[in-house]
């Protein structure tokens, strides 16, 4: 789950995602049209992060990956494009449901891939089936102008079934499906599974967390109008054309 401007070039160089910086990078099908920058979301990883794992060290690299995996997922459109998965035998397994293939998880985005529930309908605070891609980011966009930063806590087993903790964190500064912004930081911890091949593509990515940590802070501030959530709503998603990711 970070903020991205979309630019045609990236000016300086992603110190966490090296992929972007890839010389047929101007062949990649790209979902909005060229490359994303992540310097508000990087700004916030680095001002809030509790962990600075040394250059080269298994955690780093961990991180990085997972970070450039969610790249590719929230912003190529073409599994051909994509060099941080083996997209034949790819699977995205939350909280151990039924795993999405590839091809599934660029569909529906990975804030719906994490975010479908099988709790009854009266109860779920967002509904990851009613919501597309576009509409998903649009969503979390707006309650985190400064984007959503991810950062590895700790790693546990090494390749090729790497397990790993993880935290993930930012500011409540925008309308959430009807809840004023708090202001607050709202973040959430889990654990993770990554099962790499022998090229260190990923075939597998497990996750497990508690949503209702995400949804404890986002339901926290008063609720609005309907008019006022979604006027503000499409003024942070026209200023942040693709809201946020790691």
């Amino acid at each position: 789950m970070a903020k991205e401007v979309q630019e045609s070039a990236t000016e300086a160089r992603d110190k966490y995602r090296s992929i972007l910086h890839d010389e047929d990078a101007d062949k990649i099908h790209w979902r909005h049209g060229a490359p994303p920058t992540y310097d508000d979301v990087n700004n916030l990883f680095e001002e809030g992060r509790t962990k600075v794992w040394p250059e080269g060290s298994l955690e780093e690299k961990v991180q990085n990956a997972i970070k450039s995996w969610e790249m590719e997922i929230s912003h190529k459109t073409r599994l051909q494009d994509f060099r941080t998965i083996n997209p034949d035998k790819f699977k995205l397994i939350v909280n151990g449901r039924e795993g999405l293939s590839a091809e599934e998880t660029v569909e529906l985005g990975t804030y719906n891939a994490l975010l479908k529930s099988s709790i009854p309908e009266q109860f779920k605070y967002y509904k990851a089936e009613e919501e597309s891609f576009e509409s998903s980011h649009d969503v979390f966009g707006s309650a985190f102008p400064r984007g959503f930063a991810w950062e590895v806590i700790g790693v546990y087993s090494p390749p090729p079934l790497i397990a790993y903790k993880f935290r993930h964190w930012g500011f409540f500064e925008g309308p959430f499906k009807g809840h004023a912004p708090t202001g607050e930081m709202v973040e959430f911890y889990g654990l993770g599974i990554l099962k790499v091949d022998e090229a260190l593509k990923a075939e597998e990515v497990e996750i497990y967390y508690d949503p209702n940590e995400l949804f404890a802070g986002l339901l926290k501030g008063p609720e609005i109008s309907e008019k006022d959530d979604s006027s503000n709503a499409s003024a942070a998603a026209a200023a942040h054309q693709c809201p946020f990711v790691h």
